[in-house]
């Protein structure tokens, strides 16, 4: 058999659906003794016991010495062990001798190496028996040694793989968990949003605050981390509670972002930044909007009355680049029928096929187009006027946004 057949049967012998390497390697030994196609008559399998600096024997079969199971032999008393660190198989024969005469005797080493102060070693061993040594038995003992580590690395990845996809799972459910409801209503204000992640989680998020006990304030959090995945979610999640904890206490708007940066920096030594939007609505006749912008998308603020728009520059740096920061505090009345559109960088940064950015004019024109529906008409339809553009494009990121309305009256609320 050439290297490749022989690879091709190793290989196929491997897919057995096994989820520990030494069930996998003790099934490998088995099939290929058992095999026609390969010149084996027994073999065994070692596994290094790193802390004991020795080799434990965990599996044999067979046409050779029948050892007792669990045998353990120092490392110093396999000075061929040693030699698999530079050579995967030792190719050149020792002479075993059994009930049925001589056979040769090969070793190959498995897996990725263990590092040691005397030198690295393999985790585990193949040993095999012949009764002759031909080219096809040294051709066997490279490629199975080979196919086996290859088998093994798979194995890992696989495990690394579906913990880590367990992991997300878990994140996922969490941050499912701390998304408010789509919808809310405070004063004459229709309030839709909405948060769609471009994998499994993401580092968006936005929130409902009821800001006193009164009730005559609601506060509007929208922020991104500048990460992507996993760590953007953990993000996320801090300024998720460190917000609502915060919430609950009168604390200015101005301070209580100030403070948030520095928790930031001080919690996320490697991936700090973020970006923050806090907006503030009152139960008021004038409609006074506060608000903090550190260094977050401009929202937009849609006037009814006049069918123009205006984009509120942000008031402060994003969070988490240095220890201590200020922010300005500032504000907006909004107008009967006025709207105030928050949103993520996924939104107007999001790439048509030719690489062209969505932009700020085109939600402009979205928001203008459906002025007069309600705020989950505009949010729905910003969404899909930025799905249709970026169609084809490679580039995709996290897509939230906050949708706010004054409506004219009570009634309109509910259209």
């Amino acid at each position: 058999m050439t290297q490749r057949s022989i690879y091709k049967l190793v290989d196929a012998l491997l897919v057995a659906k096994v989820s520990e390497p030494l069930e996998m390697l003790s099934q490998l030994v088995q099939h290929i003794v058992d095999s026609d196609r390969i010149v084996m008559t027994g073999g065994r399998v070692w596994e290094l016991d790193a802390d004991e600096d020795s080799y434990v024997l965990k599996y044999q079969y067979g046409e050779m010495e029948n050892l007792i199971l669990n045998t353990r032999v120092p490392v110093s008393e396999m000075p061929e062990m040693l030699s698999l660190a530079t050579h995967s198989t030792l190719t050149s024969p020792q002479i075993e001798v059994g009930d049925r005469g001589l056979r040769v005797f090969s070793l190959s080493g498995v897996g990725e190496l263990v590092h040691r102060a005397p030198g690295p070693l393999p985790p585990f061993a193949l040993a095999f028996t012949s009764r002759e040594h031909t080219d096809v038995f040294e051709d066997s003992m490279l490629v199975i040694g080979s196919a086996a580590s290859t088998a093994l690395r798979n194995m890992k990845a696989a495990h690394q793989d579906k913990k880590m996809r367990r992991d997300l799972d878990q994140a996922w459910q969490i941050q499912r968990g701390l998304v408010p409801e789509h919808h809310k209503t405070f004063a004459d204000y229709d309030i839709f949003g909405i948060s769609v992640p471009e994998s499994v989680v993401g580092g968006d998020y936005f929130d409902y605050l009821q800001r006193t006990a009164e009730g005559d304030r609601l506060g509007l959090v929208i922020s991104d981390a500048a990460s992507k995945g996993l760590p953007a979610a953990v993000q996320a999640l801090f300024v998720s509670g460190a917000l609502r904890m915060a919430a609950s206490f009168d604390t200015k708007m101005t301070s209580l972002v100030s403070r948030l940066n520095t928790l930031i920096y001080d919690t996320f030594p490697n991936e700090r930044f973020v970006s923050l939007c806090f907006v503030e609505l009152m139960s008021s006749e004038t409609g006074l909007v506060l608000y903090v912008n550190a260094g977050h998308c401009p929202p937009l603020h849609y006037h009814a009355s006049t069918n123009t728009h205006t984009f509120l520059s942000p008031t402060g740096g994003i969070l988490g680049i240095v220890p201590e920061q200020q922010f300005r505090l500032e504000n907006i009345n909004m107008a009967k029928g006025d709207l105030l559109v928050l949103y993520t960088d996924g939104i107007t940064e999001a790439q048509n096929r030719a690489g062209e950015l969505y932009g700020e004019q085109r939600l402009a024109d979205v928001v203008s187009a459906n002025a007069g529906s309600t705020s989950e008409h505009i949010a729905q339809a910003i969404l899909t006027d930025v799905s249709q553009f970026s169609a084809k494009s490679k580039y995709s990121d996290d897509k939230t946004l906050m949708v706010a309305k004054r409506s004219h009256s009570n009634s309109e609320m509910s259209v």
